[in-house]
């Protein structure tokens, strides 16, 4: 019985009933003694710890589950969604930036355009996708597939999972803030319908440069932030240490995401994590994909833009109240 070699600090009382389930499958096996019974209560206790650990998770270990090395990556959904995947590249200013990545494909279909953030799963490759943290380039390259999306009337479907655009002396030499304040202004006018999910990381600017869309998703163990909590914990408290309370503060939960209006919807995830079981995680976002989809299909281009102009102006709204004197 194969079982995950990375576990997670907080799953190491899993790992242990992993060994015993194990040993005790052996014994069964060279002794030639039926154990079902024995077998079948450590499995209920397995579940259950499961259970236990990720109904209740703070927001830094959820933040670990959504940075988790065995988590689906966009390329992943991608190949369980869709069908003919043509990836094209180059940004035809600089060059073509591996870390966000999109093409053509057909979802449920349909012909649709995806953007998508891409990590690796080993050193050689994370070197190549340069840990998922985008260039300039690589949002003027999804600038472009969006230009391309609306002339031929393909919706947009983006894939979020990002720590955030690479803050390197070269990428904001080639104004990388730029290249994320166009993707803003551009994507709030696009004329076709535009999903985003954020599947694994949701950092700060580095992840709102392909995630102003119509609808935004979110799994129920990625995060969404202005900042990721390492960065957060070194400006307010000088040490990056500091990330498990930064986390907390930020409240890096997929449920305050919903509750504030961020996201339009929190998409549950396997007992365990998307990374335990990634064929359910792809069958529950394509539901989601495929609902938010048709809803927007049925609108005009006018209702469109009237609509996401409005979420946009909506979000972070608040109201002042002044306190009656007292007599």
């Amino acid at each position: 019985m194969e079982r995950p070699v990375y576990l997670l600090e907080f799953e190491k009382p899993l790992r242990e009933l992993e060994k015993q389930l194990d040993a005790l499958h052996q014994q069964s096996l060279e002794n030639n003694i039926d154990m079902s019974a024995e077998l079948g209560a450590i499995e209920g206790k397995l579940e259950q710890t499961r259970r236990d650990i990720y109904s209740s998770l703070t927001p830094w270990q959820r933040v670990q589950v959504a940075r988790h090395p065995k988590r689906p990556y966009a390329l992943d959904y991608i190949a369980a969604l869709c069908t003919d995947f043509q990836e094209l590249h180059g940004d035809r200013q600089f060059k073509d930036d591996q870390a966000l990545i999109g093409g053509t494909a057909f979802f449920d279909g349909r012909a649709v355009m995806i953007i998508a953030q891409q990590k690796g799963r080993d050193t050689k490759e994370n070197i190549l996708r340069n840990f998922g943290m985008p260039q300039p380039e690589g949002y003027r390259k999804a600038l472009r597939l969006m230009k391309l999306a609306e002339r031929f009337g393909l919706p947009v479907l983006s894939f979020i999972d990002t720590p955030g655009a690479f803050p390197g002396v070269e990428s904001e030499a080639r104004h990388v803030s730029e290249a994320i304040a166009v993707n803003l202004r551009e994507m709030a006018m696009l004329t076709v319908p535009s999903i985003a999910v954020i599947v694994g990381e949701g950092g700060s600017g580095g992840a709102l440069g392909i995630g102003v869309t119509d609808r935004v998703l979110v799994f129920e163990n990625a995060y969404y932030s202005v900042i990721s909590p390492e960065g957060c914990a070194a400006i307010l408290w000088k040490d990056r240490a500091s990330a498990p309370q930064a986390a907390e503060a930020l409240k890096l939960n997929a449920a305050n995401l919903k509750q504030l209006g961020v996201v339009d919807e929190v998409i549950a995830e396997p007992l365990g994590g998307a990374h335990n079981d990634p064929a359910a995680a792809a069958a529950a976002l394509k539901d989601a994909f495929k609902r938010h989809l048709d809803e927007l299909l049925e609108k005009s281009t006018e209702q469109l833009l009237e609509d996401r102009y409005a979420r946009y102006r909506d979000l972070g709204e608040y109201r002042e109240v002044v306190a009656k004197a007292a007599k």
